[in-house]
């Protein structure tokens, strides 16, 4: 015990020393946004390595299983795509609407990429993909899966990205109802992992239980289509103006595990182009 005292004493000063140095750099990262954002960069990259070795690992154990289901599914996605264009041309006799459907999905880059974390138990969830600025991914794009909607990436690094998923109380994307076209906000409120809500319905809208909700394009994330959920029930929203819609997400975000991010080329010139307008109407307002 004497000795331990005496170590102490002896080299109080270096003690000290790191004591403060470890004060100082979370007084450094707390309230200076340009070092906490290198440092959030710098750990979700150093994070990202470590759980993007356990979630291959873990794949490793799952490729039987995917295969199998890959296999079925695109088997399947096949099928339906055959008889569709042989219907349709049977009806129509003519198959340019369909080339002009393949044209317009074109437009989009898929960069595909696994999860390597992901957060079901909060309420501001966040997923870590292992694909980053270095494979084409950039802030603001589009992410899927083969079940549909999964979120929009939010930070991004050399070989990895954090997503923001539906499943987080600040995402808000752009949704409809198949087949009628009444859009809202898809909003998730924090509890139940499954269901999510299709908010600022109009009134007017008519739709039923079981009708299927979708992206539907009119942002620059992404394209028209992409499945989202289907209505389970209809609620009045608190000021009676508009419907709040329940929706059971297609997604099941506890066995994500591969992803694409949706990259449109195009984003950036259409919003130039908006904000060209926007610029615009301001210098008119103040003329």
């Amino acid at each position: 015990m004497q000795n331990l005292l005496e170590f102490l004493q002896k080299y109080h000063h270096w003690f000290l020393f790191v004591v403060l140095e470890v004060i100082s750099l979370i007084m450094l990262f707390s309230y200076n946004s340009y070092h906490n954002s290198v440092w959030l960069s710098t750990a979700n990259a150093a994070v990202g390595t470590v759980n993007e070795g356990r979630a291959e690992m873990e794949s490793f154990f799952m490729l039987s299983k995917m295969n199998e289901s890959l296999t079925k599914r695109n088997f399947y996605l096949e099928r339906q795509l055959a008889q569709m264009r042989r219907l349709y041309s049977e009806t129509t006799g003519d198959t340019s609407a369909f080339r002009q459907e393949m044209m317009f999905l074109k437009q989009f880059h898929l960069v595909p990429a696994k999860v390597v974390t992901n957060e079901l138990n909060r309420s501001d969830n966040l997923l870590t993909i292992n694909r980053g600025a270095d494979d084409g991914v950039g802030v603001g794009m589009g992410v899927a899966c083969g079940q549909g909607l999964v979120g929009v990436t939010y930070l991004v690094s050399d070989h990895f990205s954090v997503v923001i998923p539906v499943l987080n109380t600040s995402s808000r994307i752009s949704c409809a109802i198949r087949g009628y076209n009444y859009f809202g906000v898809l909003r998730w409120d924090g509890k139940d992992a499954g269901v999510a809500y299709l908010e600022d319905i109009p009134r007017h809208a008519r739709f039923k239980r079981g009708d299927w909700v979708e992206t539907n394009g009119y942002s620059s994330i992404f394209p028209p289509g992409v499945l989202v959920g289907k209505i389970e029930t209809v609620y009045n929203s608190r000021d009676g103006l508009s419907y709040r819609v329940k929706v059971r997400l297609s997604t099941d975000f506890g066995r994500l595990r591969d992803v694409v991010v949706i990259n449109d080329p195009t984003v950036a010139e259409r919003a130039k182009l908006l904000q060209s307008a926007r610029d615009s109407l301001k210098l008119n307002v103040k003329e």
